[in-house]
């Protein structure tokens, strides 16, 4: 029988033919994962909530893994030109990406030929939070709150207008499923940015618009525009006094959720480890302080949770979006 000492230069040599062979990167990976920086692709550029997100969590995620995180930002097409590079990374657990509402169940619907399949070439690793959208109004309106709006839009169909970030997008979409609803039809305005839209609310080339807390709240603080309804289910801490939709129309809500997804065929073992840390980073103290002033709440949940919240939000939209008749683009 060999020695001890006899079997660790046979593994010592091993290695260093390994490293000779230039195997060592595949020896290196059969340790702990992760034993190496991982990187998340956000599909958005710099100060896009998604983006926020993902830097608030970062050092919190670094510490949990014992590895530092590097965020890297690819911008275009509504998040597409991002979420492609998402699907073809190596499925080795060292790329991951951002997801939200927009890329994961609404455009898939909205665009003709899409490169990827979000249904078979995502992970879905964890939800993070969801968000809720702000309607809201030019200061001179010929109404003030929601009731008034949608028995002005009754009286005066088509004229009511109505901006948004992008057409086909989350905020369009939630307001042609609220006008389906209150039976009024109105004019669609489409933007490239979020900017765009409240120069334009707040000059009154448009009546009414909706889009993310942080995107509208600024304007809102200084009276620049009014507040209408808030898109939750329920009324929100950062605006108690501001009515939701579905208290005009009972049912509805629209919140968007943000996450962590990876390529197709990722280990369960790597998708546990990022789970928990995305987990345990959200709900710390710091982050949890944080969240209600960008108008995000916390989702601490297993993969199985976004699974079955992407089949149905996937499944909610796909037939939204054929119901109000949209030709995807």
């Amino acid at each position: 029988m060999k020695s001890f000492s006899s079997r660790r230069r046979v593994i010592q040599t091993g290695l260093a033919t390994a490293t000779a062979l230039g195997w060592a990167p595949w020896v290196q990976a059969q340790g702990t994962y992760p034993n190496r920086p991982i990187k998340i692709l956000v599909p958005f550029p710099p100060g896009n909530t998604i983006d926020i997100v993902v830097r608030l969590l970062q050092n919190h995620m670094a510490a949990s893994l014992g590895q530092s995180i590097v965020v890297e930002n690819i911008g275009g097409a509504g998040g597409r030109i991002g979420t492609a590079a998402i699907v073809r990374a190596n499925p080795d657990g060292y790329t991951i990406g951002a997801g939200q509402s927009g890329t994961l169940w609404v455009q898939p619907h909205t665009t003709k030929d899409p490169s990827y399949d979000v249904v078979k070439d995502l992970t879905r690793i964890a939800i993070t939070v969801r968000n809720f959208n702000v309607l809201v109004r030019n200061n001179n309106t010929p109404f003030g709150n929601l009731a008034e709006l949608i028995a002005w839009g009754r009286a005066n169909p088509g004229k009511l207008t109505y901006g948004s970030n992008g057409e086909g997008g989350f905020p369009h979409l939630w307001f042609e499923d609220m006008a389906k609803q209150a039976g009024i039809k109105f004019t669609y305005v489409p933007y490239k940015g979020a900017a765009q839209v409240a120069t334009d609310l707040i000059s009154g080339q448009i009546m009414v618009a909706g889009d993310g807390v942080s995107a509208m709240v600024p304007y809102i603080n200084s009276n620049q525009i009014k507040l209408v309804a808030v898109t939750s289910e329920a009324r929100t801490t950062q605006f108690p006094d501001t009515p939701t939709i579905a208290e005009s129309l009972p049912g509805f809500n629209a919140v968007g959720e943000f996450g962590y997804v990876g390529p197709a065929r990722m280990q369960a073992e790597h998708v546990r480890v990022l789970n928990k840390a995305i987990n345990d980073a959200i709900l710390s103290p710091e982050i949890q302080a944080r969240l209600p002033g960008l108008g995000l709440t916390s989702v601490a949940q297993g993969p199985e949770f976004f699974e079955q919240v992407f089949k149905t939000q996937y499944e909610r939209f796909g037939s939204l979006i054929k119901a109000i008749g949209y030709q995807p683009k």
